[in-house]
């Protein structure tokens, strides 16, 4: 016999095989398939439906990223009933003010508390040098953090001295803590004042009381001044009056519980 037929007609018969328990194993793989399409227990992860749900929140992200950078919204930044952290390599503002209040407070219910006391800080006409806001959020028991950055980066270390790049005139944030890393500079400033006496741009700052604790100016409206090193505040509240734009506007969401931008 031809030694050359006899292994062609094998060769033949082995893919016949294979061919057969191929067909049965795409059949029982589509039959696996439709029994747990038609099984109501979940199983595994929807990823058509994760990628769904996760559209809204990118276009707002975008679209927001989009307002910033043309200057065409009064950036009021918040989290409900969560504080989030800002920071700057330093601040140079004039018609400084500062009161402690106890503004309201949102709740993820939609309730709102107002037992928390917080220092509520404007400036009439401010520049900041570099911008980093990190808000932290939690999606299915995951930690995720959303990161707004503009200007200058902001380092860890503040520098020895630094020059503003980020128009920030009447600014106001709403914060449990505000602190600086370098020396900080006030002029004619009164501590002590009547928080009902302390006007940033001519208006009372809001949940003044009179009799309360109050930082205002001696040198009339717009007359003191500060400047802080290496601003790092854990606020609630933070709202520019006007149009905000970010030079370098980035908006990025990162795994995890960011500290730094």
């Amino acid at each position: 016999m031809n030694p050359f037929l006899t292994a062609s007609r094998t060769a033949r018969d082995r893919l016949a095989l294979l061919g057969a328990h191929g067909a049965r194993a795409a059949a029982d793989w589509n039959a696996r398939m439709l029994a747990e399409a038609a099984d109501p227990v979940r199983r595994g992860t929807r990823w058509g439906r994760g990628a769904l749900a996760l559209v809204p929140s990118c276009l707002a992200v975008g679209a927001l990223g989009a307002a910033l950078a043309q200057g065409a919204l009064a950036a009021n930044f918040s989290v409900t009933g969560q504080p989030f952290t800002l920071t700057s390599n330093g601040v140079s503002g004039t018609g400084f003010g500062a009161i402690v209040n106890t503004p309201a407070v949102g709740r993820p219910d939609g309730t709102a508390a107002t037992d928390t006391a917080m220092a509520r800080v404007g400036f009439a006409s401010a520049g900041l040098a570099g911008l980093c806001g990190i808000v932290h959020q939690s999606i299915a028991g995951v930690p995720y953090s959303l990161l707004l950055t503009g200007g200058q980066k902001v380092s860890a270390t503040p520098p020895a001295d630094f020059t503003t790049d980020i128009d920030a005139s009447n600014l106001y944030i709403q914060a449990t803590e505000l602190r600086a890393y370098g020396p900080t500079t006030l002029q004619n400033a009164v501590l002590g004042q009547s928080a009902d006496q302390v006007t940033v741009a001519g208006k009372p700052l809001t949940g003044a009381l009179p009799g309360g604790f109050g930082l205002g100016s001696a040198g009339g409206e717009g007359g003191s001044s500060i400047k802080l090193h290496g601003l790092h505040a854990t606020a609630y509240d933070a709202e520019m009056a006007g149009a905000l734009v970010l030079p370098d506007l980035k908006l990025r969401v990162v795994a995890g519980t960011a500290t730094t931008c």
